[in-house]
């Protein structure tokens, strides 16, 4: 009775877990033929974008800003990976100038990068600890060697 009860719980978990992967395949293969659609009628599919627009990711580059164009509004920042081009409102562009070290969060809508928020960054501890060793080395040098006890 076990047995049959053993294989009637995996015959029943095979069965689910083909289903799950058919109803995978088949939300990958439902986008393919929409597109074709939306070009049949064109007039309907761009009040469906509007209507349902896709959330932004908010991304994050932290690096020096290289470039500065006013009139655009745009800063250019030189990331780990490459440089982003983004665009800043008024107060954001007068925070920052060419050459600082800035943390930007921003969105990608349409092929445009529009910060979030721009902030300086600030030194790293273990960066300040660095150039304070060298400081207190060069203190010690400086020091004159204590003469040696005299022997008797």
């Amino acid at each position: 009775m076990k047995k049959a009860i053993a294989i009637i719980v995996s015959v029943l978990f095979v069965f689910a877990i083909t289903s799950l992967s058919f109803a995978a395949e088949e939300k990958k293969a439902a986008p393919a033929p929409a597109p074709a659609e939306k070009k049949a009628a064109p007039a309907p599919a761009p009040a469906e974008k509007k209507a349902a627009p896709a959330p932004a990711k908010v991304k994050q580059v932290t690096g020096e800003v290289t470039a500065m164009d006013a009139k655009a509004k745009t800063i250019t920042v030189k990331g780990k990976k490459a440089d982003v081009v983004i665009a800043v409102d008024d107060k954001m562009m007068a925070a920052v100038k060419a050459g600082d070290k800035v943390v930007v969060k921003y969105t990608e809508a349409d092929g445009k990068n529009t910060a979030k928020s721009v902030k300086k960054a600030e030194a790293k501890p273990a960066e300040m600890e660095k150039k304070a060793e060298p400081a207190k080395a060069m203190e010690k040098k400086a020091e004159p060697a204590a003469k040696p006890a005299e022997k008797k």
